[in-house]
């Protein structure tokens, strides 16, 4: 368990806390590109770890994200022009580019300077792997973009969008990598191996393609024998099931600082899924939700698919909440909860969302009792906690220096009891950490 000091340390986001100064010393998912499609298009308001911005798209196709209200008398900016490369104010016609700028003063003398002396709060800004991301640190301090696998497969290999959570970050966070719930959480209640998978088709959790050994051995082995392993950008978190024979199962997932998780089931050949959790507030958070596939294309059908709601992705409004959620109790089927799930649920980002949610806005982690299978969320926990502690001291982050470490794969592999972590993960992705990277170029 956590003290209360403890608690409120890991889960505060905002400006000036020691997490929130830690989470801005990395680049952040803002957006989705297709949320600003139009160049002079209309802007868009979001929040990020408590603070008000604005976004925009001006005449080049650069965007911007800035404060919102306009430094001559606070009108706010979304009312504005979005035109001719910068978004004018519609009170008194001020004018600011993507950098902050003040680039005309309608309201001053022509041969003024006073202009030069204006300057809009704004935060650097790319755009890759279909994401807008904010980087809301010092600029000193400005790392790379984390090269995670998905921006360094081609476009039409990778789907990407967001959703809504209704709970902090780091309980959600914390849900994706306790691997051990899947025997409990996403379960169906037939002992019939093809009649489980063809279940969790159904609802949205595994493919009809997922071999029926692997549903089998997640259900009967509820005490998987974790095992974490450190790396530069993050953690190796392996857990071990029983097999039928001697073998063991393994799913392994990792961790990427500050706020990535990726899934532990994919075999070679098969889909990878991953998410980020971007604090809006103290209690609610943007997932951005993705999956890749480094060895072709996805199909149409593929695409729909998730567009539906499929593993993490979730269905989702044109407003990216999700179709189930806290506010509708997650359409939660009570007779399906006895005869088909069990949950009663449909859709393992649902059941997920619906279990973080019931822990509170922000869990309190004073009353939680941690067992074996809670590996994972200590050593998490250790290292942000941290790396958060150092940064108060004045040391940056490792992984802030290691972007190309981010290259790396999580999945699922069958091996002999006699290997250990380090080995399986060699075997699996010829190396002990699952780095790719140099598969593009990044490296060994």
């Amino acid at each position: 368990m956590l003290s209360q000091a403890d608690n409120e340390f890991l889960t505060q986001s905002g400006k000036g806390t020691p997490m929130g100064e830690l989470l801005r010393r990395f680049w952040m998912p803002a957006l989705l590109c297709e949320e600003l499609p139009e160049r002079d298009g209309p802007p868009k308001k979001i929040k990020i770890m408590g603070e008000n911005l604005l976004a925009f798209r001006d005449t080049n196709g650069r965007v911007g994200i800035v404060e919102p209200h306009c430094p001559h008398r606070a009108a706010n900016l979304y009312y504005g022009r979005n035109e001719e490369c910068g978004i004018r104010c519609a009170y008194h016609g001020w004018k600011f580019d993507v950098d902050g700028n003040c680039v005309d003063l309608p309201t001053s003398p022509p041969d003024s300077k006073f202009k030069d002396t204006i300057k809009l709060l704004s935060y650097p800004v790319r755009e890759w792997a279909d994401i807008i991301w904010v980087y809301m640190g010092p600029r000193e301090h400005m790392p790379e973009l984390p090269q995670i696998e998905l921006g360094l497969v081609p476009a039409a290999s990778r789907y990407v969008t967001k959703k809504w959570q209704d709970c902090n970050w780091v309980q959600s966070l914390e849900g994706a990598i306790d691997t051990s719930h899947f025997s409990f959480l996403h379960r169906v209640l037939t002992t019939d191996a093809a009649e489980a998978r063809a279940a969790m088709s159904k609802a949205a959790i595994a493919d009809q393609s997922t071999p029926n050994d692997r549903i089998r051995w997640v259900q009967n082995d509820p005490r998987p024998k974790f095992t974490i392993l450190n790396h530069d950008a993050g953690l190796v978190i392996g857990g071990a099931r029983k097999t039928d024979g001697p073998d063991l199962y393994w799913r392994i997932a990792q961790f990427l600082m500050p706020n990535h998780a990726y899934t532990p089931a994919a075999f070679p050949g098969e889909t990878y899924w991953g998410q980020c959790w971007v604090p809006v507030d103290d209690t609610t958070c943007w997932i951005f939700t993705y999956c890749w596939q480094p060895e072709r294309p996805f199909s149409n059908v593929e695409r729909t698919k998730f567009a539906g709601g499929f593993n993490v992705h979730a269905e989702v409004d044109k407003e990216y909440m999700p179709l189930r959620n806290l506010r509708n109790d997650y359409l939660l089927d009570r007779h399906a909860q006895k005869t088909e799930s069990y949950t009663g649920i449909v859709g393992v980002s649902e059941q997920d969302a619906a279990i973080q949610d019931s822990q509170g806005p922000i869990q309190d982690r004073t009353r939680e009792r941690l067992g074996p299978t809670d590996l994972g969320i200590i050593a998490f926990r250790k290292l942000v906690m941290g790396a958060a502690q150092a940064l108060q001291q004045g040391e940056e982050p490792k992984a802030t220096g290691a972007a190309d470490k981010y290259a790396v794969r999580s999945g699922g592999w069958i091996a002999g009891p006699e290997r250990d972590l380090a080995a399986v993960m060699t075997e699996r992705f010829g190396h002990p950490h699952g780095y790719v990277g140099k598969l593009y170029g990044l490296g060994d």
